[in-house]
């Protein structure tokens, strides 16, 4: 971290200072893998980690030492799905689609959720990474928080008894998906007709 950040995590002309970021931003960015940077000025996107778990806990102990937020404590299961739902179309659909497969926004791309964790949900919405906005307590409380964790894990893996899910892409690729299974039936059944006709 030192050599992009300082050796007091004072920060440099290359990357931000990390005192008083908290536990919660060196968790989230070292944990899902998107530090360290292989180029930095690079979007962090997720990978797998290059720490082990003790390294990452050592980590996040040390930049939590310097002040900020501690990893925010989340519980889905007291949540309500609804409120979570509307949320979520409220302040994140517009950049991860409403069946949170992620997507692109001006010169960055917004990402798939599926993957992430209840609280890597939690520490996104209040870090900010990258270019998404930071999302206090006086815009989402932490009740209405747990409420959005559970859209997202619901989101994760919907039900899909209605039919075929068609990887939950969207009402519009999954309309032209239904339009092309439309169509190419009308030609087989056209075709049909046509040859009893001959």
């Amino acid at each position: 971290c030192s050599t992009c950040h300082g050796l007091a995590a004072q920060g440099t002309d290359v990357a931000p200072t990390l005192q008083g970021v908290g536990a919660q931003a060196a968790d989230f960015y070292v944990r899902t893998g998107r530090m360290p940077l292989d180029k930095p000025g690079d979007q962090p996107l997720r990978s797998h980690p290059e720490l082990t778990s003790g390294e990452i806990d050592a980590i996040v102990a040390y930049i939590g030492s310097l002040g900020g937020p501690a990893v925010p404590q989340v519980d889905p299961s007291s949540g309500n799905l609804g409120q979570g739902m509307r949320l979520y179309s409220q302040f994140c659909a517009g950049c991860h689609q409403i069946g949170v497969r992620g997507g692109v926004v001006t010169d960055a791309f917004a990402p798939d959720l599926r993957p992430a964790t209840a609280t890597e949900i939690a520490e996104a919405v209040r870090i900010g990474p990258y270019v998404m906005p930071v999302f206090d307590e006086q815009l989402i409380d932490p009740q209405e928080l747990n409420s959005i964790v559970r859209y997202v894990q619901f989101a994760q893996q919907p039900d899909n008894r209605g039919g075929w899910g068609i990887g939950n892409i969207g009402p519009i690729p999954e309309g032209m998906v239904a339009w092309f299974l439309g169509g190419v039936a009308l030609l087989f059944i056209a075709r049909l007709i046509g040859e009893r006709n001959e």
